[in-house]
């Protein structure tokens, strides 16, 4: 059984860092991409950054410049490195990996980043 476990969220003050981390297990095949969704009540998952195998990436526009994603391709890993992290950062995020381009790909169960004034 595919298993995506998201760690690192947390509390932390406007203009903090914090590192999301997302290892695989129960699956030997390298995802083509990986990537990174945030929710937030009454709101349906936005994509906040990818990256496939090659290492070419993809940022929604309210992050660029901010965070910075990174893959372990041998780990079956991908990471989150966000900085100058505002409130309307906060939410629920989620890691996303993907077998083939187009597929749903599996989803790990979210970690919550709340960031304060």
């Amino acid at each position: 059984q595919v298993q995506l476990v998201e760690s690192g969220g947390g509390l932390v003050q406007a203009g903090g860092s914090l590192t999301l981390s997302c290892v695989a297990s129960g699956i030997i095949t390298r995802f083509y991409s990986m990537g990174w969704y945030r929710q937030t009540p009454g709101n349906g998952r936005e994509m906040v950054a990818q990256i496939i195998s090659r290492g070419n990436t993809r940022y929604a526009d309210s992050v660029k410049g901010r965070f910075t994603v990174s893959r372990d391709n041998y780990k079956n890993a991908a990471y989150l490195q966000m900085n100058s992290l505002r409130p309307e950062d906060t939410a629920v995020y989620y890691c996303n990996g993907r077998l083939a381009r187009g597929t749903d790909g599996y989803w790990g169960q979210g970690t919550h980043v709340t960031v304060s004034l």
